[in-house]
């Protein structure tokens, strides 16, 4: 029997969308507000669902302390308060749109889960608009 158990976090964090392939037109047509070049800032929460069997040993699906101290060390501490486009690594190449953002976020986190349990991430950037990886 598969159960989901899940994981609340949350950082703020400021970013630029922003094309540097495209003309300064055509990234305030497409991006709007969000190509401000001084940058802008969201509240993100985040939604990490880890599926899996129920340990018959410790009725767990995943320890919830250890993998709150996993979103916090991998992806809490990496992000809040912090620039993405300037000062997280996995957003040198990659527009840090919130799509982009929870396949980042998920791929951290992989490297720390076993593979047994699947893994999901919803991450909201307002109260109204949020992202699920993988879809």
């Amino acid at each position: 029997m598969k159960v989901s158990v899940f994981r609340m976090a949350h950082f703020n964090a400021a970013h630029r969308l922003h094309n540097p392939a495209w003309s300064a037109e055509k990234n305030a047509e497409v991006f709007g507000l969000c190509n401000n070049e001084y940058y802008h800032g969201h509240n993100y929460e985040l939604e990490v669902r880890l599926t899996g069997e129920i340990d018959p040993d410790t009725g767990y699906v995943y320890d919830l302390g250890k993998l709150a101290d996993l979103v916090s060390t991998h992806v809490e501490k990496k992000f809040d308060h912090k620039n993405l486009n300037l000062q997280v690594e996995e957003f040198k190449n990659i527009l840090p749109s919130a799509e982009n953002m929870a396949v980042v976020i998920y791929n951290i986190l992989r490297k720390h889960i076993d593979e047994r349990y699947d893994l999901g991430i919803k991450l909201w950037e307002t109260p109204r608009n949020y992202v699920q990886y993988p879809a």
